[in-house]
């Protein structure tokens, strides 16, 4: 009897254990957000390089030269 009730008892906890393990729900929803939190960072450097003083006349001798050839 005792080894019975020890084998149902595994068997149940197995299928929890086994439950909790390949529930994934939400799995999306926080891979979403952690590409669009990478995404508002990469926009931030881009801007903060963007508008240094180097970057921004690298960008203006290329847009001249592009509108005098």
């Amino acid at each position: 009897m005792l080894t019975k009730l020890r084998h149902q008892t595994d068997q149940v906890a197995y299928r929890i254990i086994n439950r909790a393990l390949r529930d994934d729900r939400g799995a999306e929803t926080a891979e979403y957000a952690i590409v669009i939190m990478a995404a508002v960072a990469l926009a931030g450097v881009l801007v903060a390089v963007v508008q240094s003083d180097a970057v921004r006349q690298i960008i203006e001798d290329l847009v001249t030269s592009a509108f005098q050839a």
